[in-house]
């Protein structure tokens, strides 16, 4: 695996790059697993590794979605607004329990506290409504990217908030008519979104919102979109 310098790298942030992601083929079946650190390097991802990732979007009883601007420590897309929680299941047997995929619910549930620091006990796993999932590939920069099969995973509810600076730089719930306004702005420049949150809400999002009573029309879980 190539050296990469990462001394002027946040030191929260590099800790994490040793956690031990799972990695899969195009398909979504495990294959292994490789550090959080690997799997990010596009030298690697070029060379087709891939890993099982999740996306989060938290919406509360007035189904208005959390955002999340991600900190400008953050390795990969500082700076960049996202859906409420992205992150990755680790190697562990917990987080490896495909049944159901409560492995990757218990995965979000873990980085929920860790991130926005929302207390286990308000967010059960198996209150999380796993919709589909979706592969794509994107660079960060030169040096850092993602190449991930991405869990849906929908949640409603109020819940507590207290946000780690090191993770997330602001954070609001918006409406509909807010992120479409914030979309506007994504396309001319003024604000920058994670790529992964732009093919979500250009490609499914809005249908999946006008019906967070009926999502389980939404449910597929044979299916990968390759976006």
């Amino acid at each position: 695996m190539p050296e990469i310098n990462i001394s002027h790298l946040d030191e929260q942030q590099v800790q994490l790059l040793a956690e031990m992601c799972i990695l899969i083929d195009e398909n979504d079946n495990k294959i292994g697993a490789d550090t959080k650190k690997n799997c990010h390097l596009n030298e690697n991802i070029d060379k087709g590794l891939l890993h099982r990732a999740f996306s989060v979007f938290l919406f509360n009883t007035e189904n208005k979605l959390l955002l999340q601007q991600r900190s400008d420590a953050k390795i990969t897309f500082p700076g960049c607004f996202t859906n409420s929680c992205c992150s990755h299941p680790l190697s562990n047997p917990g987080e490896l329990e495909e049944n159901n995929a409560i492995g990757v619910k218990r995965a979000a549930q873990r980085r929920l506290k860790a991130e926005l620091g929302i207390p286990l006990e308000e967010v059960d796993p198996n209150e999380m409504h796993y919709l589909t999932r979706i592969y794509y590939k994107a660079q960060s920069d030169g040096i850092w990217g993602e190449h991930e099969i991405d869990y849906i995973l929908f949640l409603r509810k109020n819940v507590t908030l207290n946000p780690d600076p090191n993770e997330i730089k602001s954070y609001c719930y918006v409406s509909k008519e807010e992120l479409k306004e914030i979309m506007k702005k994504a396309a001319g420049g003024e604000i920058k979104l994670t790529p992964w949150f732009k093919i979500i809400v250009d490609t499914f999002l809005f249908k999946w919102w006008d019906n967070l009573n009926h999502l389980s029309q939404f449910v597929d879980h044979e299916k990968i979109h390759r976006l």
